[in-house]
């Protein structure tokens, strides 16, 4: 699944950007959005891929939200994450304190690479370095505070996808203190319900309140919880249920895209799309997106840097020769990251 969440994320990073794709509904809803991507939809051209990417690669992010709620039922309370040697690895849950000192490290030692060299490239790039890293926000990025700091969010954030640390510090608190403590169904949809409501009132008081809201937890609770419930009490179907919920899956993200009710519901529905999808994939092609699975972390930290170098080049011309050397790009960058982690001491709780 984690294969097929960053393929998605790294490919809706790139082609959001192009100037004639179709943009998508991530953290506000404007049902424009909604309707000129059914335009280009029923009635195809030769960049109809670019636009389902733009549109729809951004729900990779609730499959990264509900694997890490999976994983950590699995590690803290299942104790069944392998170790290096293939073995069941043991975990004692710690306490608040050492439990979010050792996710902050984690998170801050797969960041810190990717950030100094995207901001050394910017600066070389471009003139208004000294504004868009000033100092407060370099430190909110690198306390992962970044989110809920500034008014803005959107505009303060570079490289955008790095709002992502902060959110996933935001739900490791709310696991330890929360939802590792009562460890009950009902504390799971009571959040659920609790952030739905903050999300609608947010809407109703302006588009700037739901942007703010949703570059925090509150518009990541829902498939965080069902990583964690999946954990704790999912069930194998058979095959033609897997079916049945892909199909249904697919139905429900695409028309569930056109009013703001469904919208906050549809990642959801793209998770339960992405458990279904992995379950019916033949091994040929699971290997494949299981391999880039092992690699999704460093590719989600350094596919911003390769953006930020190619796409100036294809944006108007070659797009997806421009797409083609991005991708190449991001995965070298990635596997070279990923040798340097190993010289690089892992934080221990």
């Amino acid at each position: 699944m984690r294969g097929i969440a960053i393929l998605g994320i790294m490919l809706h990073n790139y082609c959001h950007l192009l100037g004639f794709a179709v943009k998508e509904n991530e953290y506000t809803f404007t049902v424009g959005k909604a309707l000129q991507f059914w335009d280009k939809l029923t009635l195809p051209d030769h960049d109809i891929l670019i636009h389902i990417l733009s549109f729809f690669g951004h729900y990779g992010v609730p499959v990264f939200l509900f694997v890490s709620g999976y994983g950590l039922v699995k590690k803290y309370e299942k104790g069944s994450i392998k170790d290096g040697n293939g073995n069941d690895a043991q975990f004692s849950m710690p306490a608040p304190l050492p439990f979010m000192r050792y996710h902050f490290l984690k998170l801050f030692r797969l960041m810190i690479i990717g950030y100094v060299v995207f901001v050394a490239v910017y600066f070389l790039r471009n003139n208004d370095g000294a504004v868009v890293y000033s100092f407060d926000r370099i430190l909110a990025q690198l306390g992962m505070v970044i989110n809920f700091v500034f008014k803005y969010p959107d505009k303060v954030i570079k490289p955008g996808p790095y709002w992502y640390f902060g959110l996933m510090l935001q739900l490791y608190a709310l696991y330890v203190l929360v939802f590792n403590r009562w460890r009950g169904w009902k504390i799971l949809v009571v959040f659920v319900v609790l952030c739905w409501v903050v999300q609608l009132l947010a809407n109703a008081l302006g588009e700037n309140v739901l942007n703010h809201v949703r570059y925090n937890f509150f518009g990541a609770v829902l498939p965080f919880a069902m990583g964690i419930a999946y954990a704790r009490w999912g069930r194998e179907l058979p095959r033609a249920g897997y079916l049945a919920l892909t199909l249904l899956s697919f139905v429900v993200v695409l028309f569930g895209s056109f009013r703001f009710g469904w919208w906050l519901w549809t990642p959801a529905f793209v998770v339960i799309g992405a458990v279904s999808t992995v379950r019916l994939l033949p091994p040929f092609l699971l290997n494949p997106f299981s391999w880039t699975g092992t690699l999704s972390a460093a590719i989600f930290v350094m596919h911003p840097l390769a953006r930020e170098i190619i796409i100036g080049h294809y944006r108007r011309s070659d797009i997806y020769t421009g797409i083609f050397i991005y991708v190449f790009t991001a995965f070298a960058m990635s596997m070279l990251l990923q040798y340097i982690l190993k010289y690089i001491p892992k934080p221990k709780i």
